[in-house]
């Protein structure tokens, strides 16, 4: 499977504290790869270097692109949403409450559809490539509106979802931007075993449509049940990367994330291949 981001040696420190020392890792081209470990292991740290909200203290980002790789590490985050292709959720949920459920969808195009002040000025007038761009946008917003099962809600407020219906709303949003790359922080947290498993399939299909995945996630039902390569991090190390099978049977894994014993991730992992 071709490589689409290699991690080398990233290393993050705030201070004296050492956040991620020396991890390394690829996502792989049309892969669901799942970073998990105990909290403060590093993950959502590795997160923020990869998406350009911290400038990594040292090592190297490469996002391989049709036309050359393109290194991440100190690029701002919008330039490596735009230019990189990479799109991210966040563990809290952050969607423009007041706004439609299409508007959210919609807003998450603006790049696209008014690109520079000339545009702008002829959308006053709905002239020029804006209207074909607009109608774009909205073929595009109401494809993943189906996607996620909202279209009956388009026109309602994105704040009167319930709370598992906002998760898919927010990765809806995040693959209008159509990226490569989709970075998604804990999008089980929250859920309710239903609503796991619509999840499941939902990133199921966007792995199948072509857009890689990167997730942190805690929930292991989720993690064993829809990952094809797991990395494990343990004090801002890497203690262990493979398949969901050769994580749950790492004693290092066990040791570090579950403590004594591995009845919590057999427990999980066999829910998971039951789903």
């Amino acid at each position: 499977m071709t490589s689409l981001l290699t991690v080398d040696a990233l290393t993050m420190r705030f201070g004296g504290l050492m956040a991620v020392d020396a991890v390394s890792f690829e996502v792989r081209q049309g892969e669901i790869t799942a970073l998990i470990g105990p909290n403060g292991a590093g993950k959502t740290t590795v997160f923020n270097c990869i998406t350009g909200f911290y400038r990594p203290t040292s090592g190297k980002l490469a996002l391989h692109m049709p036309d050359g790789d393109l290194e991440l590490a100190g690029m701002p985050g919008h330039i490596i949403t735009r230019r990189a292709h990479v799109a991210r959720t966040f563990q809290n949920i952050r969607l423009f409450q007041g706004m439609t459920i299409l508007e959210n969808l919609l807003v998450a195009q603006h790049n696209t559809v008014m690109p520079n002040v000339a545009s702008g000025l002829l959308a006053v007038f709905g002239l020029g490539r804006y209207r074909g761009l607009e109608a774009t946008a909205l073929d595009l917003a109401k494809h993943w509106l189906d996607k996620v099962g909202l279209m009956a809600r388009a026109d309602e407020p994105a704040g009167s979802l319930p709370y598992g219906a906002q998760r898919r709303l927010e990765i809806a949003r995040a693959m209008c931007t159509r990226p490569r790359l989709l970075c998604l922080d804990e999008p089980a947290a929250g859920l309710n075993p239903r609503e796991s498993d619509e999840l499941s399939v939902l990133l199921r299909g966007i792995r199948d449509g072509g857009c890689s995945i990167l997730l942190i996630e805690h929930d292991m039902g989720v993690v064993m049940r829809i990952s094809d390569h797991v990395v494990v991090l343990d004090h801002g190390k890497k203690i262990s990367d493979g398949t969901p099978e050769h994580i749950r049977n790492d004693p290092h894994v066990i040791a570090a994330y579950l403590g004594e014993g591995d009845e919590g991730l057999d427990d999980a992992a066999n829910a998971g291949e039951a789903a």
